[in-house]
C-alpha cells in the first residue's frame, strides 16, 4: 500500500494554514478574559498533544526506516513546518537556511548577484550580498527581498535577516508563521 500524499494540494494546505492563523488570532482578539484564555489553553493542549504524537511518529519512522525517510518527511513543506512548530525538524537552522539561500541562487545569478551566509546567532540571519545587480538599486531591493523571503520560508523562527555587502546594511525583521509563534508559547509556557 502506497501512503497517502493527503487530500489537499500545497496550494489548499497553504490556505488551511492561513485560515488556522486567522482564527488563532481571532481567539487572541477576543474581548472576554475567561474565554480567550479557555481557548488558547485548549488550542495550546491540542498542539502539545499532537506535538507528542509526532514525536513519536517520527522517532518510529526514524527507527524503522532510518534517517532518509526523516529527511522526506522534513521537506515536505506542511510537515517540515509542524517538525518546525515542535521543535523536531531534523535540521538546525544554520542548514535550513544554507538551504533557503541554495533555492534562490539561481534567480540572484541571473541578476549578478550572489549571497553568503556569514553565520546565525541570537535569532538574527547574517548575510553578505555579492556581485553586481548591474548598477540597478532596485534590483539590489529585488535581491534583498527574495533573500529574505529564502531565509524566513526556510527558518521562520528567525527575529530577522541583516545583510551585508553591495547596499548599505539593513535589518529586517520577517513575521514568522502564527503557528511557529504558538508554539513557541507553548514551549515557554505562555
Amino acid at each position: 500500500m502506497t501512503p497517502s500524499r493527503g487530500a489537499l494540494d500545497d496550494r489548499e494546505v497553504r490556505a488551511r494554514v492561513e485560515e488556522v492563523e486567522a482564527l488563532l488570532s481571532a481567539l487572541d482578539a477576543l474581548p472576554d478574559d475567561r474565554a480567550r484564555t479557555t481557548a488558547l489553553d485548549a488550542v495550546q493542549a491540542v498542539v502539545e498533544l499532537y506535538g507528542e504524537a509526532l514525536a513519536r511518529v517520527l522517532g518510529g519512522v526514524s527507527e524503522s526506516c532510518g534517517a532518509a525517510a526523516v529527511r522526506r518527511l522534513a521537506d515536505d513543506e506542511l510537515i517540515g513546518h509542524l517538525l518546525l512548530v515542535h521543535d523536531l525538524h531534523p535540521d538546525s537552522v544554520e542548514a535550513r537556511v544554507l538551504r533557503g539561500l541554495d533555492e534562490v541562487r539561481p534567480y540572484l545569478r541571473s541578476h549578478g548577484g550572489g549571497v553568503e551566509l556569514l553565520g546565525v546567532a541570537d535569532g538574527m540571519a547574517r548575510v553578505k550580498l555579492e556581485g553586481s545587480c548591474h548598477g540597478c538599486p532596485s534590483s539590489t531591493a529585488t535581491l534583498r527581498h527574495a533573500i529574505e523571503e529564502a531565509v524566513r520560508k526556510a527558518a521562520p523562527e528567525l527575529d530577522g535577516i541583516v545583510a551585508e555587502g553591495t547596499a548599505p546594511p539593513a535589518r529586517t525583521a520577517p513575521e514568522p508563521a502564527a503557528l511557529v509563534q504558538l508554539a513557541g508559547a507553548a514551549r515557554n509556557g505562555a
